[in-house]
């Protein structure tokens, strides 16, 4: 497993090992041991999956403590545009937005601290997205921001028009009002 920083403090990308051979391929999507040595010092205690059409923007999501989650995110058919804002106060990069294309291709995955926003947005005709939490849902501190909002200035890659949301993220407030 190799482990890519990126200019977010604590916002890293995950390259599994894949080995392939004639019967398909196999890698090991998860290791609490390799996550501990490589990433970070967290424990998942939910798994969740969303299946998505061509244009499903979901985000940008968050939850206020105490139920603030870190997420490892991958995607294990199709494609999306994967986005971390970070919304803590305190950092140098707040406000700032990192994106990275997760695919069953490339099998990339995203590891997002606690204090970030995150969303994406399917770019294939079907995606199915899984992704672990180090803490439990909560609707009463569940949180989000606009997606198109002109402050974070997010290119999702497709047209508005091909942007599908659901009725709860149209009503997302702007980053100005986090």
């Amino acid at each position: 497993m190799e482990v890519i920083e990126t200019k977010i403090e604590g916002l890293k990308i995950i390259r599994p090992n894949i080995y392939k051979d004639n019967r398909g391929y196999f890698f090991e999507s998860y290791s609490q041991k390799k996550f501990e040595e490589l990433v970070c010092d967290t424990v998942f205690i939910q798994d969740n999956e969303s299946s998505s059409k061509y244009g499903v923007l979901r985000g940008l999501h968050y939850q206020k403590p105490p139920f603030a989650q870190a997420k490892l995110v991958r995607v294990i058919k199709g494609e999306v545009l994967d986005i971390a804002v970070d919304i803590r106060k305190n950092s140098i990069t707040y406000g700032k937005h990192f994106a990275v294309e997760l695919s069953d291709k490339n099998r990339l995955q995203i590891y997002i601290p606690h204090g970030f926003a995150h969303g994406f947005i399917a770019l294939s005709k079907e995606v199915i997205c899984q992704y672990k939490c180090d803490n439990y849902y909560s609707p009463d501190h569940a949180e989000g921001i606009k997606w198109n909002d002109e402050q974070l200035n997010i290119n999702w890659k497709l047209p508005n028009e091909d942007i599908i949301l659901s009725e709860k993220d149209e009503l997302n407030p702007p980053f100005s009002q986090l």
